[in-house]
């Protein structure tokens, strides 16, 4: 799933430029080719399906050459993470009804490749003969209201191919402070990875039972796809679907959820607090991205500038952001950082070209 704004990591992700195909990481590779890489290693390259904006296919097809090009599955409209499934639910069950298949977001990081991989071949194994949505659940260390929470039915407990996973009891989908303590303190939670991994005839049952009206648009299309008639089909297919995700549409009311605890060490690297949390910072708790810097007084502070040559000079700052891109420079506090919160009192109009 390579569809999203990424509006959390503004002013660096952009509406042209969203965060999932950029190198935040300063690794040379986006988090799209990380993903990318990651499942080739696991399956077999023209396995892979992206599902992105139309806006995004030649940025697509620029960062991952290998990728089929009718696997490059495009949305004309944001409707969510629901009909991204669907959509490529409906176009693999037309190849391969008997396949088993990995939803996942094209934009986290996974420290244990070793492990992660592991996990995905032993949840895929079970997938393919069980009627179950496995979820993958990460052990919270902390009561973070940017993720999603899973309640585990500890007491019913399962074996994936010689690993612990539970029955689910309640998803939650991004709690307030008080609520996400709650969950962290109760220690019955998981953070929601947003990777699913089930059958192709389950995940297409679970569309008929939960969202039929969705499934049936996707559904109504079986003779176009892979054909040229695909593209205006899912044009008119997306004018009418609602937007809704995996999570409230399905996962919270299916009795076939599961949820496999996993430690591959992960991030969803979806605000500038989470890579402030995941990566190397100096002696004075900063995180800086930028080639050459002077900092005096300067601590627990994230310095983020773009290009090569720019030296960035601050002092006197505790717990603040300098982001430095192409076209504007952002100074604030690292609390309020998130974009909605930093501009709540602008108008949109007055940001409209830096979105």
């Amino acid at each position: 799933m390579a569809g999203g704004p990424g509006s959390r990591f503004w002013p660096v992700s952009r509406n042209q430029m969203p965060k999932q195909f950029l190198d935040i990481l300063g690794t040379g590779k986006s988090f799209l080719q990380h993903t990318f890489e990651r499942f080739a290693s696991i399956i077999p390259k023209e396995n892979i399906l992206v599902v992105t904006s139309i806006h995004y296919e030649s940025i697509v097809k620029e960062q991952l050459p290998d990728i089929l090009p009718e696997y490059i599955l495009l949305e004309p409209y944001r409707r969510n993470t629901a009909p991204c499934m669907a959509y490529a639910s409906y176009k693999l069950l037309k190849r391969d009804p008997e396949a088993s298949v990995v939803v996942a977001p094209s934009d986290h990081l996974i420290l244990d490749e070793e492990l992660y991989t592991s996990t995905i071949r032993n949840a895929l194994d079970y997938a393919d003969n069980n009627n179950v949505l496995i979820t993958l659940g990460i052990n919270p260390n902390r009561a973070e209201t940017a993720y999603g929470y899973i309640q585990a039915n500890k007491p019913k407990h399962l074996s994936v191919n010689g690993n612990i996973a539970y029955e689910v009891k309640t998803f939650t989908e991004k709690p307030d402070d008080e609520l996400a303590q709650v969950f962290f303190n109760s220690g019955e939670f998981l953070w929601n990875s947003g990777t699913f991994i089930a059958n192709l005839a389950t995940i297409i049952e679970e569309l008929d039972n939960h969202l039929p009206d969705v499934s049936q648009l996707f559904r109504e299309g079986k003779q176009v796809y892979y054909t040229p008639y695909e593209q205006p089909y899912i044009a008119r297919v997306y004018d009418e679907c609602k937007s809704i995700s995996i999570d409230y549409g399905i996962m919270e009311k299916t009795d076939k959820a599961i949820v496999y605890p996993v430690s591959f060490g992960w991030s969803d690297i979806g605000t500038w607090d989470s890579l402030y949390a995941v990566g190397e910072k100096d002696r004075d708790g900063n995180l800086a991205r930028v080639s050459k810097s002077l900092l005096k007084n300067v601590s627990n502070s994230i310095i983020y500038c773009k290009g090569d040559k720019k030296v960035v000079v601050a002092s006197g700052l505790d717990n603040y952001m300098i982001v430095n891109t192409d076209d504007l420079l952002l100074i604030c506090p690292r609390d309020e950082s998130v974009y909605k919160g930093l501009f709540a009192d602008l108008s949109l109009n007055d940001l409209a070209e830096y979105q």
